[in-house]
């Protein structure tokens, strides 16, 4: 039972043997907004465990897109492969383009370039190397025909490195989810069999990224069709598969939001 004893009037309970003081939790209002910082270092130390658990581990690619102004595309895409064609043949910068491409299909005027990095380190010893080049130069020809820009850096899943260069013809659709935090991992048990499915008939994505800077919790999957009519048949057919419905419920699950664009590869794109 409860009894109230002392002149402060506080709250203790008689257990017939003692009187114990009843524990008071303090909770700010920080705390109520915001979580703990102890839930909060909890769920940090869980995203860089599945982080660790489902990347590769070797490279770091650094997704950039550019928005650019529409009466100025052909000058961006002179400038554009003044820098990255050039950029991709110096070995002495360590650094790969991916590939580079243009939206046909989505949010237009906005070309999209991946570039591969040796790890976190080699990403900052490039960086610098351009920085204090005559690259530079060449990199800020091609800002004044942008409305905007940004960057990500991501890392593949291991069970799908990104595909050499090559040059297949056709399209490629970039699907881009924004997870729900702490649902890497589950994403990554259920496209490993999703993929697995897929490449009963001969088809697998180009690359699988997933973002450790910049917007956070975001997947892309990179594939690679030759026409969109096939991309569609080729999608019907997964339905027949044993486990693409779990697939994609699952993703579903996961996901809170997701979008496809279809893009065409740049002349010099290593892919495409």
């Amino acid at each position: 039972m409860l009894a109230r004893v002392g002149g402060s009037g506080a709250l203790k309970k008689f257990t017939g043997l003692a009187v114990v003081p009843t524990a008071r939790r303090n909770i700010s209002v920080q705390t109520i907004l915001h979580g703990s910082p102890e839930a909060k270092e909890e769920g940090d130390v869980q995203v860089l465990q599945h982080s660790r658990l489902v990347a590769r581990g070797k490279y770091v690619h650094g997704l950039e897109v550019h928005r650019v102004k529409p009466s100025a595309v052909d000058e961006y895409k002179k400038a554009a492969e003044s820098y990255y064609a050039a950029v991709k043949d110096d070995p002495e910068l360590h650094v790969k383009l991916t590939g580079s491409w243009e939206t046909i299909v989505g949010e237009q005027d906005t070309f999209y370039h991946v570039l591969e990095y040796e790890n976190y380190a080699g990403y900052d010893k490039t960086m610098a190397k351009i920085r204090n080049s005559d690259y530079i130069n060449a990199y800020n020809k091609m800002t004044p025909y942008l409305n905007s820009r940004s960057t990500q850096l991501a890392q593949e899943f291991a069970f799908l490195p990104t595909a050499p260069p090559h040059t297949e013809g056709g399209i490629f659709e970039l699907r881009s989810y924004q997870l729900k935090p702490g649902t890497l991992l589950e994403w990554e048990h259920t496209w490993r069999k999703g993929i697995e499915a897929r490449r009963k008939f001969g088809l697998t994505p180009v690359a699988a990224w997933f973002s450790q800077v910049g917007r956070l919790h975001q997947v892309y999957h990179l594939w690679q069709y030759p026409d969109l009519k096939t991309r569609k048949e080729t999608r019907e057919k997964a339905w027949q598969l044993d486990g693409w419905a779990e697939t994609v419920s699952k993703t579903a699950q996961c996901s809170k939001f997701m979008d496809s664009i279809i893009l065409q590869p740049l002349p010099y794109s290593p892919l495409k």
